[in-house]
This record gives C-alpha cells, structure tokens and sequence, in this order.
C-alpha cells in the first residue's frame, strides 16, 4: 500500500493543453456578420418624432405632389373615354384630390395609424373601363352627357361594393389571414407591391425621353451624391432633393415648349412632352367644392358592382403589403392583425366615401409616398397629416391645383423609379428574419416572387383598351372579378406565396419560416410596442367595441 500511495502522491497531472479556439463560421474572416434588426436605425424621424415646423410643411407639400402623379394618370387614362373634355378632367382630379386628402387623414388618425397616404388606386381601372364600354352603344345627346351618365354608373358600383371591404374588415377576415403570413410570405408581398408597378416606370419616362431620363439622373445625383459635399447639404438635399429637381425640370421642360420643340410631334408626344397641353389650368374651376352626388343620381347595376368588388379585394391586398412596408420605413412594428382589419374595413368606408363624393376610381395605400418615406429618411405621421391639408386646399382652389397638375408625367415616371425600387427592396429585407439558407425558403420565395410579378404579366398583356382581359366568359362580372384579381402582382403574390407556405412542410418548418419572429407582433399585446404605435389617439378606444379595435 505503501508503494500504492507514494506512487500515487508522486504522481504529477499532465500538462493541461491550451483550449483549441471555436471554429468560426465560414466566411467571418472576411468580413463583419450583420444580424437580423427590427427597426431601421438610420431613419431621421421614425413615426412618433418629427422635424421643425418649417420642414413638416415642405415634407408634406413633397407628399402631395407624389401622390399628385398618380391621380392626374388615373384621369388621362378614364376621362377621355368616358367622353368628358378638360373641365371634366380638371373636376375628376379636384374630387380624386378631396377623398384622398380625407382618407388618409381617417387612416392615419382611426386606421393603421402608419404615414401611409390613402390615393387613387389603379385595380379600379379594369372595372371602370368595363362599365365604360358597357354604356358605349347608348345613345346620348352630347360627350358630357355620356360622360356623367358613367360618372353616375361608377359611382354606384363604387358605393355598393364597398361593403364587401367593410364586412371583410370589420368582421375580423384580412387579420385571421395574416396569421397565415410567414416572412418568407411577406418578402415576396412587399417586392412585387414595388417592383408590380414598372410600367409606370421607365416606360413612361421613354415617352419623353429628353425630360424623364434628365430627372431620373439628377435626382440621383443630387439627392445621393450632391449631400455628401457638405454637411449643410446633406440635411437639404436628402430630403428636399425631389422637389428641387422637378422644379429645375419642369422649368426646361417649359423652355422646351415655348421654343417650340414639340411643335410638329405626335399628339402623344405632345401630351407627354407639352406642359400645357392638358389645357386643366384654363378649364379648372377658381373654387369649388366637391360634394355628394355632384354628377347626379348614382347608378346601380349588379354586373358593375360584382365587378368593382373584385377591385375592392385587390385594393386591399395591395394596402396590407403597402402597410407592410411603411411600418418598416416608419420604425414601427409590423401592423397586428386587429390593426389590419380595421384599417381594411375604414378603407371600404373610405370607398364608400368615394362613392358619394364622385370619385371615379376607389383609394388604396400610395406606394410611391411609402418610397418617399424611405428616399427622405423621414417616417413622421404628422407629415403624412399635413400633407391632407394640401391634397383638400387643391381640391377647392382649382386653379392653384390644375397648375401643379401640369408637370409633365415623364417627370413623376422617373421619380417612381426611384420610390418604387426602394419599397421593393424593403422587401427584400423581410428576409433576415427567415432561413435564408433553407432550400424550401427559397423555394417558396422564388415561385412566389416570379409567379407574382409574371402571372399579371400575361394578363397585362393580354388586356385590351376597354378592360377585356384573358378571362372571357358570357359572364361579364365574372371576367372582371378575374382579371382584375390576376393581374394585380400582390394579390397573386399573397394567394401563391400563402397556399405554398402553409401546405409545403409547414409544421417541420415552423422556426425556418421566421414564424415564432412573426406571431408577437401578430396579437394585440403580443409586443410591448404594438400598443404605443397602433393605439387610438385620445384614448378613443376605451369608447369602442374591443371586436371593432
């Protein structure tokens, strides 16, 4: 025992070897790893922060004149074949102007609550177009007759479809759909919400080319490049850049005109090209005020209102992925399913509205001015608020409106560029919060992506200058319901991208699909934060129906 224990006690512990350091993941010695972020950090002003006085207002004159470019194409394109002339013109967009600048103050105070503006919305067009060449072959005394004779047919269709976006809202059905949004559903929602609309893109900047493609390039460099030459520089041109530029453009587009450039062109190059060749700022009205029922009596047919209730669908789908958006680019978390509902159904009361006052097209979430909010850095609801002011002040002062109406549409084509790319990128962004290096991720991602953007390609395509699309059945209603369904990119986006999702090992993909990230910000009181973005101001929802909230 004895030998036992000096053995040992004399027994010395081997030398311990030093810990081998942790393998690395492949790739990290080249370059820093960014982990997945929430909010954006270098937003200027998130949604509850705002800039000097002085800046709201330009910001919000900035807004206006964003949303002012899709309102004035709406008109180019239904007016004149509804017969009406320049003064009709002029009133459509005044009343476009008035419900935007209404809606979107409901909906920032009593709706999402997001910086997001409620304008004309092109998923009506394919249904107007249809009641349009419905009413061709009647005979009428004069164009103006026909002309609000249409007004009156729209208008019904406008007022009696809204329910379905009322009962789809408030009964609870858009919020019970999210929650079968994954990221991986998400991402490619918000892409083609952006990248869906090229055609008002550079398309339209080659109809002029010599006033588009100069302001494309200029806002780039002055609003990208320009900003870093001088500290002051950079807070003016960041977010003032856009209106300093079509100011510079429209001035030589003027030139252009007065020299006499466009003199012996084509009469679409003139209407492209000409900044007075819409004739709006002789034809507009000094004041008037749109009111309800100013064309008459409205019209009711079941085939028109099946029609604009397909309309009403897709302006929602294309709202809840504008949303998506804009709470990213606001700071904001991602809009819970109650906030989703009643900001559908306060939309379909917004259609409603529409309806009454005239209007010839429904609203939906502007993509262009979720864009803006990205392109200045600035996410402040009470700019977006401010920014009604404008819209209603045009709207009543005819003529001050109908001349800011005049810029030519090259000009707001090459500023879509820009905005639009930069909502589709937001998408992009979903992403992080998914397995990116998961196959089925990208599977579902890819054919959802390129089905949404291709599938209302075809359609697009294959859609003639009254609104016959593909889809022709005896059934007029029923082709309009489908055409218009498919040729929006985020409502087939969403309808791909949710099937695939949800029935493509869901349950075994369950944290690869991003959604334990998801399902806090999908419950009233799922995240502290839900409640300090999305809550009713004035503390109006302790007046109101939890079921309504």
């Amino acid at each position: 025992m004895g030998e036992t224990h000096n053995h040992e006690h004399n027994h010395q512990p081997p030398p311990q070897q030093a810990a081998a350091p942790p393998a690395m993941p492949l790739g990290s010695a080249r370059g820093p790893m960014f982990p997945p972020a929430e909010q954006l950090l270098q937003l200027n002003y998130c949604i509850h922060s705002n800039p000097s006085w002085p800046q709201t207002v330009l910001l919000a004159f900035q807004h206006y004149i964003v949303m002012l470019g899709t309102t004035v194409m709406i008109a180019t394109v239904l007016v004149p074949q509804m017969g009406g002339g320049p003064g009709d013109k002029a009133r459509v967009i005044q009343s476009l102007l008035f419900t935007s600048g209404v809606n979107t103050l409901l909906q920032t105070l009593f709706g999402t609550r997001l910086p997001t503006v409620m304008g004309p919305s092109f998923a009506y067009i394919i249904s107007a177009l249809s009641v349009i060449n419905d009413l061709s072959d009647s005979t009428f005394r004069s164009e103006h007759q026909r002309f609000e004779h249409t007004m009156r047919a729209i208008q019904g269709s406008l007022i009696v479809s809204s329910i379905i976006n009322i009962i789809l809202g408030y009964g609870q059905v858009w919020g019970k759909l999210t929650r079968f949004f994954s990221p991986v559903v998400i991402t490619p929602l918000v892409c083609v919400v952006g990248l869906g609309l090229s055609g008002r893109g550079f398309p339209q900047v080659g109809d002029c080319i010599e006033i588009g493609l100069p302001m494309l390039i200029l806002l780039v460099i002055s609003q990208q490049y320009m900003q870093r030459v001088h500290p002051v520089a950079q807070s003016i041109l960041e977010r003032f850049a856009l209106l300093l530029c079509i100011g510079l453009i429209w001035a030589f587009a003027a030139i252009l005109t007065v020299a006499g450039a466009y003199n012996h062109v084509k009469e679409q190059t003139k209407m492209s090209c000409r900044i007075d060749h819409s004739f709006l700022l002789s034809s507009a009205p000094w004041i008037k005020v749109p009111y309800p029922f100013q064309w008459g009596t409205p019209i009711f047919r079941a085939s028109h209102v099946f029609g604009m209730m397909g309309a009403a669908l897709v302006s929602s789908a294309e709202s809840i992925a504008t949303f998506y958006a804009a709470s990213r680019l606001a700071g904001a978390t991602l809009p819970p399913a109650h906030v989703v509902s009643r900001s559908i159904g306060l939309q379909g009361i917004g259609q409603l509205f529409d309806g009454f006052f005239g209007a010839v097209v429904g609203t939906t979430a502007s993509v262009e001015n979720v864009g803006l909010l990205g392109l200045t850095r600035v996410g402040s609801r009470r700019v977006v608020q401010i920014s009604t002011a404008f819209m209603i002040f045009f709207s009543i002062f005819g003529k001050f409106g109908a001349f800011f109406a005049q810029i030519p549409l090259p000009i707001f084509a090459a500023i879509y560029c820009i905005l639009y790319g930069i909502v589709a990128a937001i998408g992009i962004s979903f992403i992080q919060f998914a397995n990116k290096n998961s196959m089925r991720n990208i599977y579902v991602l890819g054919i959802s992506l390129f089905l949404g953007i291709s599938i209302p390609q075809y359609f697009v395509m294959n859609t003639d200058i009254t609104g016959h699309g593909p889809v022709r059945t005896p059934a007029g209603w029923f082709n309009d319901i489908l055409n218009t369904i498919f040729s929006s990119p985020p409502t087939v986006a969403t309808i791909v991208g949710t099937v695939v999702d949800n029935t493509l090992e869901a349950r075994h993909s369950y944290d690869d699909r991003g959604v334990p990230w998801l399902v806090p910000f999908q419950r009233r009181k799922g995240d502290s934060r839900n409640e300090e973005f999305y809550s009713y101001p004035l503390r109006i929802n302790e007046y109101i129906p939890s079921r309504f909230l």
